[in-house]
């Protein structure tokens, strides 16, 4: 039986991939549960987008300095602290809300997180991903004849990606 938390039960959902929104060019993330028959789309930032991009094609993206999802990570190993798992718990006015469920000498720790940062360092962990039922049944749901970029069809994200300018990244809010 599924984990409960105070939105309903816990759905464990993957990483389908990304598309962009035709509208504001922002890239979404869709996210599935295991059967794939729901997914959700959550917008989220470029740099955001990128952390999750290359974590997923980590075999082929070294990054000479640790990023800042990196860097948190190992300020957690550091202090010998683990993250359980990333909760996406509410949707309001359009906005996700993620929760990381982190554990410590001193026990369990729950702190607030924009879900792309939530997801990106669930996928530096190997930590779970769950939506709360209600949160899924709230959110709209996807054309699922729509195609996805997935994550074998990552090499044009990446490409994208690679090539924007500084200059770019100030044209999307965050």
């Amino acid at each position: 039986m599924d984990e409960t938390t105070t939105n309903g039960f816990l759905i464990e959902v993957t990483i389908a991939g990304f598309t962009f929104d035709p509208v504001n060019r922002s890239p979404i993330l869709i996210l599935k549960d295991s059967s794939g028959s729901k997914m959700i789309p959550i917008w989220i930032g470029v740099v955001e987008a990128l952390a999750i991009a290359n974590e997923l094609e980590k075999d082929r993206v070294v990054s000479a300095r640790p990023m800042t999802h990196d860097l948190f990570c190992d300020c957690l190993a550091e202090l010998g602290t683990t993250i359980d798992r990333v909760e996406i718990v509410d949707l309001k006015e359009n906005t996700y809300y993620a929760t990381l469920h982190l554990v410590s000498r001193t026990g369990m720790h729950l702190v607030d997180a924009r879900p792309s940062d939530a997801i990106a360092l669930a996928l530096r962990t190997g930590a779970k991903i769950h939506i709360s039922s209600q949160v899924m049944e709230k959110s709209q749901r996807i054309d699922m004849t729509a195609q996805p970029v997935i994550s074998s069809d990552l090499d044009r994200w990446t490409d994208l990606l690679d090539s924007l300018a500084p200059e770019d990244f100030g044209k999307y809010k965050m």
